[in-house]
């Protein structure tokens, strides 16, 4: 259905979870989060699904959080997932901020990160912010030449988005650049930093994912649960998770300190003016 905000489809082995809100370049409001999170779940117990691709409709993969649509919908309750925690819309201040974003971004995103089946990023176009998010709890990311990622929410007063995996999946110096400059950087860059798996023509990306995920189905499924929890938990021993919990306090704290001196949280800053400020290669 093209009102749906996430399709899901599975063709022999391969799941696909495509994002649908392409008018927004996909932005990723509550809806959405709760749509993904069912077609996940939908996926995982799928007994004949072994690889899940994660897809966005349109010209772009994820333009990132919902900060500005009309379809964003920050004041309304979803059953909650994630976390064991209180719901935030008759909350105030930094109550009601940390209780969604502990549920809606970082906790949906660890618990994503945990599905015990493959799952394959196919970016085209913008990955900005949230969208980062999105491709990095993946556990392989095939781009188009044309698609480019920027984190740009230090230009909030914010050190990155809530999921801050930035110096795992770029290394220190590479994360502070793109940090500190909130430039795009292209797919060759991110291919040639360690992020992205593969870079190949928009025109041959779904092709080339199909194949990369039908190589990954011929494997057995058990074996590909523990590979992939074995290299999660040794991410999680190079200190991950708790890295996310560290910076995630300071996340809070630059909303707080937005809302003090200026009123908004988010420093002044919106979905236009984000885009219009971006930059790079």
């Amino acid at each position: 259905m093209t009102d749906e905000v996430v399709r899901y489809e599975r063709v022999g082995a391969i799941a696909t979870v495509t994002m649908n809100r392409p008018r927004y370049r996909n932005a990723q409001n509550s809806a959405m989060t709760y749509a993904l999170d069912a077609a996940f779940e939908r996926a995982v117990d799928d007994d004949e699904a072994k690889v899940i691709v994660l897809a966005g409709a349109g010209e772009h993969f994820s333009a990132g959080h919902d900060i500005g649509t009309p379809g964003r919908d920050v004041d309304v309750s979803f059953d909650r997932k994630a976390v064991l925690w209180w719901d935030h819309v008759d909350k105030a201040g930094g109550d009601q901020r940390f209780a969604r974003e502990s549920e809606v971004y970082l906790g949906m995103c660890r618990r994503w990160r945990e599905i015990p089946k493959p799952m394959i990023a196919m970016v085209q176009g913008a990955c900005v912010a949230g969208g980062l998010m999105l491709a990095w709890v993946c556990d392989l990311i095939v781009a188009s030449e044309d698609a480019f990622f920027a984190d740009p929410v230090v230009r909030m007063g914010i050190p990155g988005v809530e999921y801050f995996a930035h110096p795992w999946v770029l290394g220190p110096r590479a994360a502070k650049e793109v940090l500190f400059t909130g430039d795009r950087f292209s797919a060759q860059r991110a291919y040639e930093w360690g992020m992205v798996n593969r870079v190949v023509p928009r025109a041959e990306l779904p092709d080339a994912v199909s194949a990369l995920a039908d190589r990954i189905a011929q494997m057995p499924r058990f074996g590909l649960a523990l590979a992939k929890k074995a290299v999660n938990q040794s991410e999680d021993q190079m200190g991950l998770r708790a890295g996310m919990d560290s910076v995630f306090g300071l996340h809070h704290l630059a909303h707080a300190h937005n809302a003090e001196v200026s009123k908004d949280p988010l420093g002044g800053m919106d979905a236009k003016s984000m885009k219009d400020n971006a930059s790079g290669s």
